[in-house]
């Protein structure tokens, strides 16, 4: 979660494409254009060592808004790649 945030932070497209689930990913991620100020994680379910699924609850901080958002994730060949999200408003 925290690497994915970097990414957004300094605008690595090709890092969050590459981290996406291939099931759920857009063609085309552009991660420029905000600046992004404060990660803030709310609650992780899951997604330890031994997990094959995880969740985060996370505010991601931007100037003049924020994402809150619950992402969920799955390792697959022992990487974890970032599904799908329902944000909250």
């Amino acid at each position: 979660m925290r690497a994915r945030y970097s990414a957004y932070a300094v605008g690595a497209s090709d890092y969050l494409w590459r981290t996406w689930h291939p099931r759920t990913r857009k063609d085309d991620i552009d991660a420029a254009g905000l600046v992004w100020t404060r990660l803030e994680v709310i609650d992780a379910v899951a997604g330890g060592a031994g997990d094959e699924s995880g969740e985060v609850e996370f505010r991601a901080h931007y100037r003049g808004g924020v994402v809150h958002e619950r992402s969920r994730f799955a390792r697959r060949a022992r990487r974890w790649f970032y599904v799908d999200g329902e944000l909250f408003q």
